[in-house]
């Protein structure tokens, strides 16, 4: 009855503006923000333990990592109906969608493997052997790496999106979770959280330019756990979610330094830019509840309450 009555308050809505879309573990569902009123407006029903989300290209379709229904739905933005499900492998945890707007990539953590999904034939094309629970999913600009971050391998898995073959493996500090391409496509940043780190790497020779650490006044060093972050579109800084030290760090991506540290709210996962890039949205899960973060002046400028356990977040323009 609970998602009858929320697919029915989607139906009945107004156009949307800009949006930020928001996964609730728990609660199975999504919560929509407005970017220009920073409300709520929609809830929509989704599949058992919703986590990755991403739009393709022209957002006519959001996909959806339904962990628990071992599953990664298609959902029709504008009306909030799933269209169909798409084989994903076992416990799809994140996913990356190709810049051919074609192929998913996805984590399958139960079963340590990679598997490659064509979204038009609804098929899988390949499935790929890569470490133990794997989480962290990141294509280069350019499309012909993908990596795989695996949790207890501690490793990240450089994949050939043509051969479907592993062409490097490097290591990195303890319970790898998300990694991330620049724009440039020089370099790819892997967030350690057990590790407290990030690591960055030359995408051509696949070596280690840097380790981030960090330290908050305050805060026990073993809560500074990094998981998701987000790249400026000028390449010059990097929002860092630090789990539950209840912070978002700011990173020069030049020098690698950490300039500030930005309290949020609890146990923050992931985060999703404003379509200007203006504002940064993250998601809270212990406290069920997204931080909004003015980016000029690093300060946080309100508390929108979401479903429990909030995970993942995209942007709808």
């Amino acid at each position: 009855m609970k998602h009858l009555i929320l697919a029915a308050s989607v139906l009945a809505g107004p156009a949307f503006g800009a949006e930020i879309w928001v996964t609730n573990e728990k609660d199975d569902t999504i919560s929509v923000i407005d970017v220009d009123t920073l409300e709520v407006t929609r809830t929509i029903p989704t599949g058992e333990r919703p986590r990755g989300i991403t739009f393709s290209k022209d957002y006519s379709k959001v996909y959806i990592c339904a962990s628990d229904s071992n599953a990664v739905q298609v959902m029709d933005p504008v009306s909030g109906e799933i269209l169909y499900d798409l084989p994903s492998g076992a416990d799809p945890e994140q996913f990356v969608l190709h810049p051919d707007d074609r192929h998913l990539w996805i984590a399958n953590e139960d079963d340590a493997v990679t598997t490659v999904v064509d979204t038009v034939e609804r098929k899988v094309v390949a499935q790929i052997d890569v470490g133990i629970e794997p989480e962290g999913m990141a294509v280069s600009p350019d499309g012909k790496i993908v990596v795989t971050t695996s949790e207890t391998t501690n490793m990240a898995h450089w994949i050939d999106t043509t051969t479907h073959q592993i062409i490097a493996n490097t290591l990195v500090d303890s319970r790898p979770r998300h990694a991330e391409f620049t724009d440039d496509n020089a370099r790819l940043w892997v967030s350690s959280e057990i590790g407290g780190t990030v690591t960055v790497f030359d995408t051509a020779t696949k070596a280690e330019l840097a380790k981030i650490r960090f330290a908050i006044t305050g805060v026990n060093d073993d809560l500074v756990q990094p998981v998701g972050f987000e790249f400026t579109p000028d390449g010059k800084t990097a929002f860092v979610a630090l789990g539950p030290s209840n912070h978002v760090a700011v990173v020069n991506m030049e020098t690698f330094e950490v300039e500030s540290y930005i309290l949020v709210g609890r146990r923050v996962w992931h985060m999703a830019f404003s379509p200007d890039h203006s504002q940064l949205f993250t998601t809270n899960g212990v406290s069920g509840d997204v931080t909004v973060i003015d980016v000029a002046s690093r300060e946080p400028i309100k508390t929108i309450k979401v479903g429990r356990f909030p995970w993942g977040a995209a942007t709808r323009p």
